[in-house]
């Protein structure tokens, strides 16, 4: 009879204790998955509103909607918000209501908005949103996550709060802006898939879409032997260079020589990233590229990048990408706001290397894996250590030379330039880069690698291909950029250094990283005095000044010079409105 109700005692003992566990485990669940909003709302003049409400309506799902009211300072918060994906409808009387799309919460951090509410009885001329006053600075020091909707807001890692995330205006987008330029001198020469070594005029073009995002528009004719054209068009749902999805068009078409072939070739690129939770994000993209040269070539470029914040110092990032990398049109010189239309112009030169192989064209192409850890180096710096691996299926060599078979020498129809397929090879390297902003507008990078790289033989026989091997290779590298601040230039100069012969580059993908050139290279970007509409620039890139690393051989193809980097001129003047 004793036994009984202690066991029930018992019972009911173990009951409450699994229902507070169960309860803590929920909780625990709930601040997991959950995350803050705050935010302030003001008018076109900067003054807070008090009053307004707020109302946040998931997009996704059935979660539940929140609605708060701003107080005295204009600011609502809201806690314990389920992440994902949110529109914030702001009403207030004696104003328009204002819709946010695809805000993100995520988990256990503060995203932040900042909303602009229009007067109900301002003029139509007035009721568009004014742009956001100067341009947006380009900030290297600071990790930024990327939106996985693609959508804004972008996330932005604030080293003084970690649990706070600073979240951009998906409307507060600038004013259309354009730039054109005229120039003589191929961008990267050697390639009929690049730009011909000719006069030519580009031009790009940057239009908001709303909350569709913002589309960018390019095109490029050049003149006299060398006529050629192309036309691209980059779509940014999130609004923002760089972040969220993207999706690129480009067409090319070339006429090579007064009576030659005519080549063509479009490239379809689709990229974007995903965060998840709130230290890590994903990368992601890929490209289609189908050439046409009396008969077609096409390639499946594909693209992974995972990079993980492990404290408040060290970043790590893993890359699976195709070779060769394309140029980053991120990284431009000290006090450049060009940077999303010069990207643009650039998209039409971003065609892998075409070359001949018994007598068809091919992509030049590989794979390049990489581990890398990144490190903050007190303000204003950052330390890279990465190890990499490079698998290439075709390496383009190039080089000048006479009388050369045409089945594997691809010639320039315009010099005596040509394109060859170097074969496959692998090779393991490491680099080491540091990069140093000395001042606001002067900015250092020095970088060691070490790698593979492909030279000829000691001895020279059979054909060009059967004479080259893959060799090690190190270099070291420095550019220092800089803005005069009187005279208004910008000047990016650096020299790369390697200690052997080599044909191919030493470590190509880190040459598009960090814009490490072999050899002597200069850029110069000066400011010309206002004399008719719009912002006028005289600019001038010059490659290998010193015509370094030409190397004769000769072999059962015949005598010729291979040049791993051509000496070349590029100027002109552009000007943006």
């Amino acid at each position: 009879m004793k036994k009984g109700p202690l066991r029930i005692l018992g019972a009911l003992v173990l009951t409450a204790s699994c229902a507070s566990i169960a309860a803590n485990t929920a909780v625990a669940q709930v601040r997991f998955v959950s995350g803050k909003l705050t935010g302030v709302v003001r008018d076109t003049a900067g003054t807070p509103q008090m009053g307004a409400s707020v109302e946040v309506i998931p997009e996704m799902g059935g979660g539940a909607s929140h609605e708060f009211l701003t107080d005295m300072q204009g600011i609502f918060r809201g806690d314990r918000i389920a992440t994902g994906l949110y529109t914030v409808r702001v009403t207030l009387a004696g104003f328009l209501p204002t819709l946010q799309q695809h805000v993100r919460i995520n988990a256990n951090l503060t995203t932040m908005l900042r909303i602009q509410m229009e007067s109900m009885f301002a003029s139509l001329g007035q009721l568009r949103r004014p742009p956001a006053s100067g341009t947006s600075e380009k900030d290297d020091w600071k990790w930024v996550l990327r939106s996985a909707s693609g959508m804004r807001p972008v996330l932005q890692w604030d080293p003084n709060d970690p649990n706070t995330i600073v979240s951009n205006d998906a409307a507060g987008r600038a004013r259309p802006r354009m730039l054109v330029q005229f120039t003589d001198g191929a961008r990267r020469p050697g390639s009929v898939s690049n730009m011909a070594s000719a006069p030519g005029t580009a031009f790009a073009y940057d239009q908001g879409l709303g909350n569709a995002g913002r589309l960018l528009l390019a095109g490029q004719v050049s003149y006299e032997d060398a006529a050629s054209g192309g036309v691209a068009a980059v779509w940014m749902p999130a609004g923002t260079l760089g972040a969220g999805p993207h999706t690129a068009l480009v067409l090319r078409e070339a006429k090579l020589g007064p009576e030659g072939l005519i080549f063509r070739g479009v490239r379809i690129d689709q990229g974007g990233a995903v965060t998840l939770g709130d230290r890590a994000v994903f990368r992601y993209g890929g490209e289609f590229v189908l050439v046409g040269l009396g008969s077609s070539a096409s390639a499946v470029r594909p693209r992974l990048e995972m990079e993980t914040k492990l404290n408040d110092q060290w970043r790590a990032t893993m890359i699976f990408a195709s070779q060769p990398a394309e140029p980053n049109a991120f990284d431009e010189l000290p006090g450049d706001d060009q940077g999303a239309l010069s990207a643009a112009i650039d998209a039409l030169d971003s065609f892998p290397a075409l070359m001949w192989r018994e007598g068809r064209p091919v992509l030049q192409g590989g794979w390049h894996e990489e581990v890398s850890a990144k490190r903050k180096l007190g303000e204003h710096g950052k330390l890279q250590l990465a190890a990499f691996h490079d698998d290439n299926h075709h390496a383009a060599v190039f080089g000048r030379g006479n009388n050369l078979p045409t089945t594997d020498f691809f010639p320039d129809a315009f010099s005596n330039g040509f394109a060859y397929d170097g074969g496959g090879g692998s090779n393991w390297g490491g680099r080491v880069a540091v990069r140093e902003k000395l001042a606001n507008d002067l900015e250092l990078t020095a970088i060691y690698a070490a790698g593979g790289a492909l030279a000829p033989n000691e001895k020279f026989g059979g054909p060009l291909r059967n004479s080259l091997r893959m060799v090690t290779r190190q270099s070291v590298g420095a550019n220092l950029s800089a803005k005069l601040p009187r005279l208004g230039t910008r000047v990016l100069a650096g020299y790369k250094w390697i200690d052997g012969t080599a044909v191919s580059r030493v470590d190509s993908y880190g040459e598009s990283l960090y814009g490490m050139d072999p050899y002597l290279h200069v850029a110069v970007r000066q400011q010309l005095p206002k004399f008719a509409p719009g912002r006028w620039e005289a600019m001038a890139d010059c490659e290998n000044l010193l015509a370094q690393g030409y190397v004769s051989v000769s072999t059962k193809d015949g005598q010729m010079v291979l040049v791993p980097a051509f000496r070349s001129f590029r100027g002109g003047v552009s000007v943006q409105f």
